[in-house]
């Protein structure tokens, strides 16, 4: 994860000054693109400690297509509390309940305009018809972004087939590099082990991309506490042989050895 620091050292130094949604700010630069080699161990940062449980669990509350933060808190991710709570009240929510996602990432991935379940499909063409250059799976529905408590920053993703390996490569439209980035990459990461065991297929390279590519304002001591920070080996994944998209729980899943420098608080900007 070497190179995640370099890009993080670069959007410090390089990174132009932009405001946002938020009023917090940021540094930023465009157009970037990270590679995993998912032989050499799970892409998680070991420069600060990632809650790998709660990632397992955001990704749980994705592939069931829920709607509801009290769902996610249940499988154990709480860090959509924050934007739920801010859409709730906003003038222009279209929310009903306080509790209420919308129609956000898993919804899109499983319940498309009420009708596609696009992951479904996707899995079954891995299998069915490999070389397909259509096996996408898109977060970003236009007609429905007023539905959602947070358009999405991860918009897609593609699968590729080579051999009995497969690949997937994400973008993401907008990236908070501290904090976003490094959750983003193990999520992806652990979909591609998901679906590779699904599909008994070995998960190979994960690629990120990634468009305005920043750093909050309020996040500049702690990147630089990151950066001076020496990487530990990377940990394995430990994956049940039974999990696929339709049944998978975070106790599916664990990592063996990872060894992780302290955690670095930051405040989240909603």
């Amino acid at each position: 994860m070497i190179h995640y620091q370099h890009l993080l050292s670069h959007v410090l130094v390089e990174g132009s000054p932009r405001m946002d949604r938020t009023g917090v700010g940021t540094r930023a630069i465009f157009g970037n693109m990270l590679k995993f080699d998912l032989s050499r161990g799970f892409p998680i940062l070991t420069t600060k400690k990632v809650p790998f449980k709660v990632v397992a669990a955001e990704l749980a509350g994705f592939l069931e297509g829920t709607d509801n933060g009290l769902r996610m808190k249940e499988l154990g991710a709480s860090i959509w509390d924050a934007n739920a709570v801010a859409w709730y009240e906003s003038p222009k929510s279209q929310s009903q309940h306080i509790h209420d996602l919308g129609r956000i990432y898993g919804v899109q991935w499983r319940d498309w305009d009420h009708r596609v379940d696009q992951l479904r499909e996707v899995v079954d063409r891995i299998i069915t018809d490999p070389s397909d250059r259509r096996l996408i799976v898109t977060a970003w529905n236009p007609g429905e972004l007023d539905l959602m408590c947070l358009p999405p920053c991860h918009t897609h993703f593609q699968f590729f087939v080579e051999g009995d390996k497969l690949d997937l490569i994400f973008y993401m439209r907008s990236v908070d590099t501290f904090l976003g980035m490094p959750f983003d990459i193990s999520s992806y990461a652990l979909l591609l082990h998901i679906v590779a065991n699904e599909t008994n297929l070995k998960p190979n390279i994960l690629t990120g991309c990634f468009a305005d590519t920043h750093i909050y304002n309020n996040h500049l001591e702690q990147c630089a506490t990151l950066i001076g920070r020496d990487p530990y080996p990377l940990p394995e994944l430990k994956l049940s042989e039974e999990a696929t998209i339709d049944n998978f729980h975070p106790d599916m899943c664990s990592l063996i050895n990872y060894q992780h420098h302290d955690a670095i608080k930051a405040e989240m900007a909603v």
